[in-house]
């Protein structure tokens, strides 16, 4: 066995499943809170976070991402903090609302894909807006590559600074 350190990230909630689908999904900002706090206590160590509409439907509420965020520095001290930016939950720089809350990370998808029933947008002008909101509050991008050519854009943005640092690929 070897004793080399790993990184174990807890995806909770997701943007897709619901109580219908899974009674164990965790929807709530609460049931999140316990659920991501179970996860540390077994060794995870970053929550890339999704938030919910009572409704069950992805949000971007920067008031539910901050009650998320409260409850996780109090009940894991230590664990990195990781928002997603995704494109279900909203369109435009609704997607960033959360931004100014600084979490450790958070998701940035630099190009659009298509998925089985949907595009995934993701328009060059909202990228460099939310790569410049990650910079200005000191976030640590994590590039979620669906392709190839996320990769190729990711490190163009990393060479000409809109993504300072080691870059971060999901």
């Amino acid at each position: 066995m070897s004793n080399n350190p790993c990184i174990i990230c807890v995806a909770i909630t997701g943007s897709v499943p619901t109580k219908a689908a899974n009674p164990a999904v965790p929807i709530s900002v609460e049931e999140q809170i316990e659920s991501t706090h179970e996860a540390f206590e077994e060794g995870a160590s970053i929550c890339h976070a999704h938030v919910r509409n009572d409704d069950e439907t992805p949000s971007s509420d920067p008031e539910k991402f901050a009650r998320l965020k409260e409850g996780l520095e109090k009940h894991c001290p230590g664990m990195i903090i990781q928002f997603s930016t995704g494109g279900r939950s909203g369109a435009g720089k609704t997607r960033g609302g959360m931004l100014p809350l600084a979490p450790d990370m958070a998701s940035l998808t630099v190009g659009s894909n298509n998925f089985p029933t949907r595009v995934y947008e993701n328009p060059p002008d909202l990228v460099d807006w939310l790569s410049a909101e990650m910079r200005d509050y000191k976030i640590k991008p994590e590039i979620e590559a669906f392709d190839l050519s996320h990769i190729h854009h990711a490190v163009k943005m990393n060479a000409d600074g809109r993504i300072p640092g080691k870059l971060y690929i999901q």
